[in-house]
């Protein structure tokens, strides 16, 4: 039986706590996951990283978040100053907007399961990526009201890359759609119990993994802000907390595209049910399963960073047409054919 957090947090003002204090957990997350990029980063090339401020550099951040509020706001002569401002705010809306529909985990109580979720809906998962896609609203906005001809080109090689990899992303997802039944994440996650999606459908899988990374804008798909060409992409003519929302916007969309990735393939939450039986254990281990899972993703993400050198633009659109939708496609007619069989 599917229970909601949802059905027993009525009290609006409790859930707009809730809210603000989830809205808090992503940041401090954010803030982890940048900590730990720069330490791993600085493991893989035997340096030390961060070190300075507070212990193995946990407070860097700190320090940096200071030096932004700090930094004199410099907005650009000839930019459009109402598109310039707005448009970080839009990039940090959009991955906010995602959050409303994204599962955190579930808690487990007399075999009953409480999803820890804002809301749930039938469409959720088609929802979350169409929240996704408004950052490229957010991206063109950046580029042009700048009025920076590095940050336009970034912005054009965005679109670039984002219109050819959202295709086979889309379909991966409508893949394991038809093989859930749903397009309810929730629903989609308690499909894949006790086989996970990553298994039945290995090709879409990597194919998914490719083109979120694509769409995320990690290395090596940062063709919009590649520094050796183009200074800093879209983002060159921003300083001070301007900058550091659309650098929290990047890892916060990183975060959420790893629950992502482990939502539709990797199983979310689920678990044995001898493993839940207990009260204590079925409150604490299916959400620390998840987000074991989510940083085992990340971690996988950052390691492609220092793996692979960066593509050229047309290495990039190459792969996206040329290779991955034809997998997606074959993906797809894989998952049918499953279907059919009553696999």
């Amino acid at each position: 039986m599917m229970m909601h957090l949802e059905d027993i947090l009525i009290n609006p003002l409790l859930r707009a706590i809730l809210g603000l204090c989830l809205m808090g957990v992503v940041f401090g997350g954010a803030c982890v996951v940048i900590w730990f990029e720069r330490k791993l980063s600085a493991d893989i090339q035997q340096r030390y990283g961060p070190m300075r401020v507070g212990p193995h550099g946990l407070l860097q951040l700190v320090a940096d978040a200071i030096k932004l509020f700090t930094k004199e706001d410099i907005i650009p002569k000839n930019a459009d100053k109402l598109l310039f401002v707005s448009a970080p705010i839009l990039l940090l809306g959009s991955v906010f907007l995602m959050l409303v529909a994204m599962p955190f985990g579930a808690i487990i109580i007399n075999g009953e399961t409480y999803v820890i979720a804002a809301t749930e809906m039938d469409i959720s998962v088609l929802y979350i990526e169409a929240m996704s896609a408004i950052s490229i609203i957010g991206i063109f906005m950046v580029a042009y009201s700048a009025n920076n001809k590095y940050s336009v080109l970034g912005a054009f090689r965005n679109f670039a890359r984002m219109i050819g990899y959202e295709v086979p992303l889309g379909i991966c997802i409508v893949s394991v759609a038809i093989m859930a039944g749903s397009l309810n994440i929730v629903e989609i996650a308690e499909a894949q119990s006790p086989l996970w999606f990553a298994i039945k459908q290995p090709i879409g899988f990597a194919v998914f993994f490719i083109a979120l990374m694509a769409d995320m804008g990690r290395l090596p798909f940062d063709q919009n802000e590649s520094e050796e060409e183009l200074i800093a992409g879209v983002i060159t003519e921003y300083s001070s907390m301007r900058f550091g929302y659309v650098f929290f916007a990047e890892y916060i969309h990183l975060i959420l595209g790893s629950m992502l990735a482990v939502l539709l393939f990797l199983g979310g939450w689920n678990l044995p049910a001898a493993l839940t039986s207990n009260t204590i254990l079925g409150i604490i281990l299916p959400t620390a399963f998840f987000l074991g899972k989510v940083v085992l993703v990340i971690l996988a993400v950052i390691m492609v960073r220092w793996a692979i050198p960066r593509y050229r633009i047309d290495q990039v659109v190459d792969l996206s047409w040329k290779r991955l939708l034809p997998l997606a496609l074959l993906n797809l007619g894989w998952v049918i054919a499953l279907g059919l069989l009553g696999v």
